[in-house]
């Protein structure tokens, strides 16, 4: 199958303006709220300015001020909550833009993909990067916006009050900006590392679960124990070096905060120019006092948010990359099986070349031809191609030289939603969905009614079975209410309930004792007429010399 690499690199861009323009009413509304919270936030320090200016001119004081000040402490208080609620809102709906698209680009990846990432590595990018991207907008960006906006509100509330505080804090700013640009170097490379550590954490676990028997079989329990330990020890150091940071940081915000006014009130009792610069009558030193809190508190929200953004901008790369994977020419949805010539062989492979790698050949000038009905079953070696030859008919990959054609129509050019009504796969062994027996064998296709089910549970001789069953085909799938054989046999009503054409068989019998084999046998006859049939087993072949062996 072609490749392409389409420009993908905006896709995360074109998720989040999806949601904008979908959500601009919303948006413009949480931008006004940010705002008079801002706003909000600068009202009460006036208000104790003119109480303490008050009290210094032995005036009294009514219960007005009083009462505005708690007021406006009030209404700042729920603008924060609902801008809190707000933001929260916004991430979810990215987060699910996000999500939505990335299923749609995995739809449209090639089977090379997956045999060569690692299935622990999807998983965590799905997971744990898109729930980091979420926390870009929750606890990062939005946040950081919203205290930004509040330093500059009070650095402009201290310049009317005392230029030269002012001042002082406009050269303290670049500083604490170099010292916050350190910071975000440092947590971004240590996120990194530790979103590495975890999906090779998260391949770990499952590939030890499918191997338990090898790894006891073997005695690799050590080993095992090792990988996973030294994978673990990695996410735990980078965490320790992102923790150190984090908690480095916050401490010198609060004791720049201390430093500036205590050198504040130090410069408000000078005399001379000085004065005219930094003096300023009570209630105006405790304002400043205030809005210096409020300037430096954003500023250690900000270092808290610093350590959600480095690790959302390492989940983003991540989800960039995975948006660049090349992927597969999707088939035109035109071509129907209605269409594919009735005249044609069900199989027809033309001197195809194919190999998984430039440099290794798995299959060369290979040519045969399968009739439709006919029966085939195709031996070699071990590693001869049969298998590879099942995924070119399944259209998963495309020959480098020749050619593959079902009924005439090239094989890769089929599209997934016609395959199922052509081909009717059965593996080794039941790959379970979750949901119900009855969506074993539907798999959730909407177009499969209740009748064809039924019908291919009959066909294999489970329907007893499934009646017996506390809630028939309702019954909550559970591995533990069939044998092994019945499992085979639930992978066969799977394989025939869209009535398919074609009938693919991978060493069904592999696994089985000659008792269920006989089971499966006699499901396999009555499923197999009018269907051609194509299967990689010697045992199939051996009790039904009807049939026609290829070997490869």
């Amino acid at each position: 199958m072609t490749m392409k690499n389409n420009n993908t690199s905006l896709a995360l861009k074109n998720s989040v303006l999806t949601v904008i323009a979908q959500q601009r009413l919303f948006l413009t509304g949480l931008g006004i709220v940010i705002l008079a919270g801002t706003l909000a936030a600068l009202l009460p320090p006036l208000v104790l300015e003119q109480i303490v200016n008050q009290l210094t001119l032995r005036q009294a004081v009514g219960v007005g001020p009083a009462l505005a000040y708690f007021l406006f402490l009030a209404l700042a208080g729920i603008l924060e909550s609902l801008q809190t609620v707000m933001i929260a809102r916004t991430g979810q709906k990215i987060t699910r833009q996000v999500r939505q698209d990335l299923c749609a680009k995995l739809d449209t990846l090639p089977a090379a993909y997956f045999t060569r990432e690692d299935a622990g590595k999807t998983v965590s990018l799905f997971v744990n990067d898109v729930d980091a991207l979420s926390s870009l907008f929750d606890n990062g960006v939005l946040n950081m916006a919203a205290d930004s906006l509040k330093v500059i509100g009070v650095l402009v509330m201290i310049f009317t009050r005392s230029l030269g505080l002012g001042f002082l804090l406009i050269v303290i700013t670049p500083l604490l900006f170099a010292l916050t640009r350190h910071f975000q170097k440092r947590m971004l490379q240590a996120q990194k590392t530790n979103r590495a550590a975890i999906a090779q954490v998260n391949h770990l676990v499952p590939e030890t679960l499918n191997c338990l028997r090898m790894i006891r079989s073997l005695n690799k329990q050590e080993r095992m124990e090792d990988r996973y330990d030294q994978h673990l020890q990695t996410s735990y150091q980078s965490l320790e070096k992102a923790n150190f940071y984090d908690s480095v940081y916050s401490p010198i915000i609060v004791f720049s905060s201390s430093a500036v006014v205590a050198v504040m009130m130090i410069l408000a009792t000078l005399s001379g120019g000085w004065r005219s610069l930094f003096g300023m009558s009570v209630g105006s030193a405790v304002a400043v006092t205030a809005y210096v809190s409020k300037i430096f508190t954003p500023l250690e929200n900000i270092g808290m948010e610093i350590e959600n953004i480095q690790s959302a901008v390492a989940g983003i790369q991540r989800i960039e990359a995975f948006f660049r994977q090349p992927q597969r020419n999707l088939p035109e949805a035109t071509l129907t099986l209605s269409a594919l010539p009735t005249g044609e062989p069900a199989l027809a492979l033309n001197h195809v070349t194919f190999g998984y790698e430039k440099e290794e050949t798995v299959l060369h000038d290979c040519s045969f031809c399968v009739r439709q009905g006919e029966t085939v079953t195709l031996a070699g070696r071990t590693g001869a191609g049969k298998s590879t030859i099942f995924k070119l008919i399944l259209g998963l990959y495309s020959p480098q030289q020749g050619s593959v054609t079902i009924f005439g129509a090239p094989a890769d050019q089929i599209s997934d939603r016609q395959k199922r009504r052509l081909f009717g796969y059965v593996e080794q062994t039941l790959r379970p969905a979750s949901g119900t027996v009855g969506d074993q064998i539907s798999l959730f296709d909407e177009t499969i009614t209740a009748d064809q089910i039924a019908h291919a549970v009959r066909l294999v001789g489970l329907d007893s079975v499934i009646a017996q069953l506390p809630q028939g085909m309702a019954t909550p799938w559970d591995p533990a209410l069939f044998s092994q054989g019945q499992l085979q046999l639930l992978a066969i009503a799977r394989a025939v309930a869209a009535d398919p054409r074609i009938l693919l068989l991978d060493e069904i019998t592999a696994n089985l004792d000659s008792g269920t084999e006989s089971l499966v046998m006699e499901a396999l006859r009555r499923a197999s007429a009018n269907r051609t049939v194509i299967s990689i087993s010697h045992r199939l072949y051996q009790q039904n010399r009807n049939g026609r062996l290829i070997s490869i």
